[in-house]
């Protein structure tokens, strides 16, 4: 028996020296081919946020917000806004969309003011806010609930991310004044926050959708000038694949439509 195994071991030793590195199976391989098939590493993803330090960063965001609040201040009008959103340029994100800024629908002198994540690849084809089918479900429970005509939505920024990434603090920061000017304009009587990013941008709060919603919530203003009650229900694309949360967001948004109907005392 060792008379075999010794045998063995002096063949694949001869093999091995004289370059066979493979066995013949009963299939044909074309090793020519295989051997073509290098698999290539993806590139890391690219920082959204820009080169430099966390500081350098910082300071960026910091003068791109000044800009922001600059250009808000300046506009009287929805349009005037529209227009200073469309101009300005702090934002990373206005350079890796599709479409123009995404800035608001509905009614310019609204009694609630909506406030998305971020616009979703419809809206980046159409150019609005809210139009694709999740739009159209929004439309939907907004008119169940008698508040069609009394809505004008938006987002916390105002451009698609890319691959549909949440939208970053920083992306968020540079587009909070203009969101700001807008309710300062508009005089709402109510917001409605839709999802956690535009909650946690909003409201400067990390708690999660689960403790924020079914409880009125204050909003106020960066410089603290004005304050709005605040309702917030889970994004519309999680609505539309949970039918048990569909159910929340009604009873949330009755609970709305109540509280403004609610005679003034």
């Amino acid at each position: 028996m060792r008379l075999v195994d010794t045998t063995a071991e002096s063949l694949l030793a001869f093999w091995a020296e004289a370059g066979v590195d493979s066995i013949l199976t009963e299939d044909p391989i074309d090793r020519i081919a295989a051997g073509a098939l290098v698999a290539v590493r993806p590139p890391p993803p690219k920082v959204i946020s820009g080169p430099g330090t966390p500081a350098s960063r910082t300071n960026e965001v910091s003068v791109q917000v000044g800009l922001a609040q600059s250009a808000a201040g300046a506009c009287q009008t929805l349009t005037d806004l529209q227009k200073a959103v469309e101009a300005f340029e702090g934002c990373p994100l206005k350079f890796q969309s599709a479409s123009p800024a995404i800035f608001t629908r509905g009614a310019p002198e609204a009694a609630i003011l909506v406030v998305g994540d971020a616009p979703d690849p419809d809206d980046d084809l159409k150019g609005l806010p809210f139009s694709g089918k999740s739009g159209l479900f929004l439309d939907r429970m907004l008119a169940s609930a008698g508040l069609s005509d009394r809505v004008l939505m938006t987002n916390s920024v105002f451009w698609h991310p890319p691959g549909g990434r949440n939208p970053t603090p920083e992306e968020q920061a540079v587009c909070l004044p203009f969101i700001e000017r807008a309710i300062d304009l508009v005089r709402p009587r109510i917001l409605l926050f839709l999802g956690a990013q535009s909650s946690k941008a909003m409201l400067k709060r990390n708690d999660g959708i689960l403790q924020l919603r079914a409880k009125w919530l204050e909003w106020r203003s960066s410089d603290g000038e004005i304050g709005l009650p605040a309702i917030v229900i889970p994004g519309l694309a999680f609505l539309l694949k949970n039918p048990d949360a569909k159910k929340m967001a009604w009873i949330d948004l009755l609970t709305l439509a109540e509280r403004l109907d609610r005679p003034a005392r």
